[in-house]
């Protein structure tokens, strides 16, 4: 049997060679477990994950307040939860028309402070954007948004990046109503029911038509065994976002 012997120079070069490659495989490891979870958060969302008869409303709202009240009437009046994307600057002007929607029990979610094209602007730019509004939604409600739903509906890589930054989700839709072209309420009713499914989120906004168009829609989603419930009620994030979450609510209310 051959006996191998190393010097003591030998020894330490061997030895700074294994911490090396241990230190490269835990980087390695970290950066794969980041990169995974990163996969799982960076991509838009356009329905729910639940897997149950139950389906999202989501009304962007940057304009239209004066059917506000008779949406939320028409809402309670059906035992609907819905969820209202707001711009920041709308919220600002029409802060009763927000509390009224929260205090109602619907979600109110992140439109952006301007409804501007995210698309266009950098990945600090975006932050800045949904961080105001969602100061301004936290200052009004007592509560903080978690989704973001763009104006427009733009989506890219660097917009998903700065989402995912602070712990957000982008939210599209699954059925969209296209009611900001102001269509007939049959129309717009038409375009929804022939679509429905499960964990279905419905783009909306607050127009005329659309308010018309709401009291024969509900009905027909409740005759079909759907229940309406909020965006936060569709979606159920893994056990990582989950935790990210509440790190992130722990510390907003701890600054505030």
């Amino acid at each position: 049997m051959k006996v191998f012997y190393f010097s003591k120079r030998n020894l330490i070069s061997i030895g700074i060679v294994c911490l090396l490659l241990v230190a490269f495989l835990a980087l390695s490891f970290t950066y794969l477990s980041k990169m995974g979870i990163a996969s799982r958060m960076n991509e838009p969302i356009y329905q729910g994950n639940t897997g149950k008869k139950v389906m999202a409303i989501t009304v962007n709202v940057d304009w239209g307040e004066e059917y506000i009240p008779q949406m939320l009437k028409i809402f309670d009046e059906h035992k609907a939860k819905v969820t209202f994307f707001v711009t920041g600057v709308w919220a600002e002007k029409h802060s009763e028309d927000l509390k009224m929607m929260a205090e109602k029990g619907h979600s109110i979610q992140n439109h952006g402070y301007k409804h501007v094209h995210f698309n266009s602007l950098s990945e600090q730019e975006a932050i800045k954007q949904i961080k105001k509004a969602e100061d301004i939604i936290f200052e009004h409600t007592g509560k903080r948004s978690e989704f973001f739903a763009s104006p427009y509906g733009e989506q890219n890589r660097q917009l998903m990046k700065a989402v995912s930054s602070i712990n957000y989700d982008l939210v599209m839709w699954s059925i969209d109503t296209i009611d900001w072209q102001r269509p007939s309420p049959e129309t717009i009713t038409k375009r929804v029911i022939n679509k429905l499914h499960n964990d279905a989120i419905i783009l909306m906004h607050p127009t005329e038509p659309t308010v018309k168009a709401l009291p024969s829609m509900l009905e027909t989603i409740k005759e079909e065994g759907y229940q309406l419930v909020t965006i936060n009620n569709i979606i159920i994030a893994n056990d990582d976002k989950a935790k990210d979450k509440t790190k992130k609510a722990n510390n907003n209310d701890k600054k505030n």
